[in-house]
């Protein structure tokens, strides 16, 4: 069976970089066949798409996200790419629709045209809590840190699936990084953690630079990610800064950027109202055998 696949670079910073994802129309594929999308394409993650009406005039798309390594309930790069290659189908500048992945059902928005796209969506509630130093000294011991300077950084952020937040003094700190990834993965696994998300402390207006560490789900790096970047965005909410820019994807060569704007307190314990988001380029379309 011949799969076309369109090629996006998601979370581009300044024209440059971005990552690859491949986006995909739904299709009947198991689940291992379509494991297999993103190693054929060359990309960390596939995005399966499949558009329906919701309403007069606003569009429902469901998605379905794949890594070499099974299937992620939620994958916000993946979400950018998917909305730029909707808004491009529907020859619209202004696109806006109803996404549905995992148990959710969430809005997004992009604007744009010419295959390029801001895009930007709802990533969900965010749930904070510290961890126990038996959840932060092995991932900060496989990351070649010292938990005991370290560990009152850490944070344990969930949307969709529980990740670690790690804060390092500078981006030289973050560049310097060099983790284990046997040992990353197997306290990530036993943790149940998607992976850890080490980011450089902030600067007064917003700027900070991060590196997701995913090999549980068989991304050792990933070049930009933005659900782990919406957590950061709540976490620092908590301490009064509403607009967070992350730079990503430098020490892989791929320089990215998300974008992130915490807009008000959701009701109850969920914490602020996340916009996250960035720049998406289609690149082009292939086709695997």
């Amino acid at each position: 069976m011949s799969l076309h696949v369109t090629i996006v670079h998601a979370c581009r910073r300044a024209g440059r970089g971005g990552s690859p994802t491949a986006v995909v129309d739904e299709t009947l594929l198991t689940a291992a066949d379509r494991r297999t999308v993103p190693v054929a394409a060359g990309t960390s993650h596939a995005v399966f798409t499949s558009v329906e009406e919701h309403g007069p005039g606003r569009p429902a798309a469901s998605l379905r996200f794949f890594t070499a390594a099974g299937e992620l309930p939620a994958c916000g790069h993946g979400t950018v790419a998917a909305l730029a290659v909707l808004a491009e189908r529907a020859q619209a500048r202004e696109y806006e629709a109803v996404l549905r992945a995992g148990s959710r059902t969430f809005l997004g928005r992009a604007t744009g045209g010419d295959n390029r796209y801001e895009a930007v969506f709802d990533p969900g509630p965010v749930r904070l809590r510290t961890p126990a130093a038996a959840e932060s000294e092995p991932v900060l011991a496989a990351l070649g840190m010292d938990p005991a300077e370290a560990s009152a950084g850490c944070r344990i952020a969930s949307v969709g699936r529980p990740r670690m937040l790690v804060q390092v003094a500078d981006r030289h700190a973050l560049a310097d990084l060099a983790p284990s990834m046997p040992r990353l993965r197997a306290a990530c696994d036993r943790l149940g953690l998607l992976g850890c998300y080490v980011y450089s402390t902030p600067s007064p207006d917003g700027r900070a630079a991060a590196r997701m560490f995913a090999p549980s789900i068989g991304v050792p790096e990933d070049i930009a990610n933005a659900n782990s970047t919406a957590c950061l965005a709540a976490h620092l909410a908590g301490h009064g800064l509403s607009a967070l820019d992350v730079d990503m994807g430098d020490s892989l060569g791929q320089p990215s950027t998300i974008a992130t704007i915490a807009t008000r307190t959701r009701p109850g314990p969920a914490g602020p109202l996340i916009r996250v988001g960035g720049t998406a380029s289609i690149a082009t379309g292939i086709s695997l055998i």
